[in-house]
């Protein structure tokens, strides 16, 4: 079979199931410093970014020690998937650079990348608690090979940051690798809405119409964040949401990082329609905080108390989502026909 054959064979998304006893959190950022061959890369105004600056306080790690701080970042992921009573393994997410119109890689103009291989790595190494989620930048000249290697290595999604990495969507030069991304059913997350922890370029390839492109090809679609515009309660792409997971059966959207501050209003939006259970996968956006105020006045008091004494991440989100009443899939009950 061929990518080109691939609209008569691709499968159906299977029926919703329950929950299994521990869940996959399908939206986990990695942290990740240059370091050696590890094809890393940062660029000194992020470095200097308030944002970055902030999570390496939190996480005490130090741009002078790559190697020592790549480990602990790791670690400390670890240690708390670990105590987590009900997600069992984490996505890394990669981050694939910006591309000229020549389809190789423009340094100058990439601020965080992420590479395939050290997501590859730590999934090799850590298997029973990481899949690995690469990034690749369509516009690449080696896309569509890059794809078949990184699956052949066992990627579980492909994750791409559309305005951040320079390129839309939308552009039906990309048919060729959608297809290929179909034609092996690995699935596609893609941010939507605005971008504030990375230094953006053209914020419009955040409209989630544009993944109509990569849909009508027969990919299984992931928008990031519940499709919230991430601008507090103007949820202009509200809308879009709803007609998509009309639309297409192959539509999904993660939950990640809607209890912050500018996102929540997205998150009670979700509860009026429990019909979208199926459509709704569970992610945090780790090392993101967790927020509890969403659930005031909305849950019982004791619901609310114990989502305040949980101090892991992943289950606080977990808890808050079941106390809202919102149903949501675990990742890997949407990936039939593959090994996850």
């Amino acid at each position: 079979m061929t990518p080109s054959a691939l609209e008569a064979d691709a499968a159906d998304p299977p029926a919703v199931a329950s929950l299994p006893a521990k869940i996959t959190d399908c939206h986990v950022h990695i942290a990740a410093f240059p370091d050696g061959p590890n094809g890393c890369h940062i660029s000194r105004r992020m470095l200097h970014s308030p944002l970055f600056r902030f999570l390496l306080r939190k996480h005490d790690l130090q741009v002078t020690d790559p190697a020592s701080s790549n480990q602990k970042y790791v670690e400390q992921l670890r240690r708390e998937l670990a105590r987590s009573r009900y997600i069992g393994k984490a996505i890394l997410l990669g981050m694939d650079g910006v591309y000229g119109e020549n389809g190789k890689l423009d340094l100058d103009k990439t601020d965080f990348l992420v590479s395939n291989d050290y997501v590859l790595d730590l999934a090799t190494r850590y298997p029973n608690e990481f899949l690995p989620g690469v990034s690749i930048n369509p516009k690449r000249r080696d896309a569509i090979e890059e794809l078949g290697r990184c699956i052949e290595a066992g990627a579980a999604l492909v994750k791409v940051l559309p305005y951040v990495q320079g390129f839309d969507p939308a552009d039906r030069s990309f048919a060729s690798f959608y297809k290929a991304m179909a034609y092996h059913r690995i699935p596609l997350l893609s941010h939507v809405g605005y971008e504030f922890s990375l230094i953006g370029k053209d914020q419009s390839s955040g409209d989630p119409n544009r993944l109509r492109v990569p849909l009508d090809e027969g990919v299984i679609v992931i928008a990031a964040h519940g499709c919230s515009q991430g601008l507090v309660f103007y949820e202009k792409f509200y809308p879009t949401l709803l007609e998509l997971a009309r639309r297409y059966p192959r539509f999904y959207t993660d939950l990640s990082a809607l209890t912050l501050p500018n996102r929540f209003g997205m998150l009670l939006r979700l509860r009026r329609h429990p019909e979208l259970s199926d459509r709704l996968l569970f992610g945090t956006d780790y090392p993101l905080a967790v927020f509890h105020f969403p659930c005031w006045g909305r849950v019982p008091l004791a619901a609310v108390k114990q989502i305040i004494q949980a101090t892991n991440r992943f289950d606080k989100q977990y808890l808050i989502l079941k106390a809202l009443g919102i149903g949501f899939r675990s990742f890997d009950q949407i990936v039939a026909g593959r090994s996850v």
